[in-house]
């Protein structure tokens, strides 16, 4: 199974934020959509993600206010992309290695979607249900 397989059944939106955003609105953005992390975007691109984690760990744990914070203070810079046709075996090994839950997939530079681990756990489970019932057809019809 690969990346683009996955978006095709996700919602083609990706929730994006300025880098100047204050951690408090990104926070009710995530909130309003039901999602754990959104894409850092300025002028020039992708510049971060930020996520549920970002804010427990860079905000809350030090301290901060999420109404005076602002994004690009806390967000996770260094972006790790992926592409359409990789595989979602190599996006866990991605995300395993380099702790990440979110990866953004990008397609001729431009972002096309955002893959989490519950995807990716979701997708590998649905693959190996498919596998299951395709060998237990096999070996009723074969009795």
């Amino acid at each position: 199974m690969i990346v683009r397989d996955v978006l095709k059944g996700k919602s083609a939106t990706v929730w994006s934020v300025d880098p100047g955003m204050t951690v408090y609105a990104a926070l009710e953005l995530m909130a309003a959509k039901d999602i754990g992390a959104v894409v850092v975007v300025d002028d020039e691109g992708v510049v971060g993600i930020f996520s549920e984690r970002d804010y427990a760990r860079q905000v809350i744990l030090k301290g901060k206010s999420s109404r005076h914070t602002q994004v690009c203070d806390v967000m996770t810079a260094d972006v790790v992309f992926v592409q359409p046709d990789d595989s979602i075996e190599h996006c866990m090994q991605l995300m395993t290695s380099k702790r990440f839950r979110h990866l953004p997939v990008q397609e001729d530079g431009s972002l096309i979607g955002l893959l989490s681990i519950g995807d990716a756990v979701k997708a590998v489970i649905s693959e190996k249900e498919h596998i299951i019932h395709e060998l237990e057809s096999y070996i009723t019809s074969a009795g």
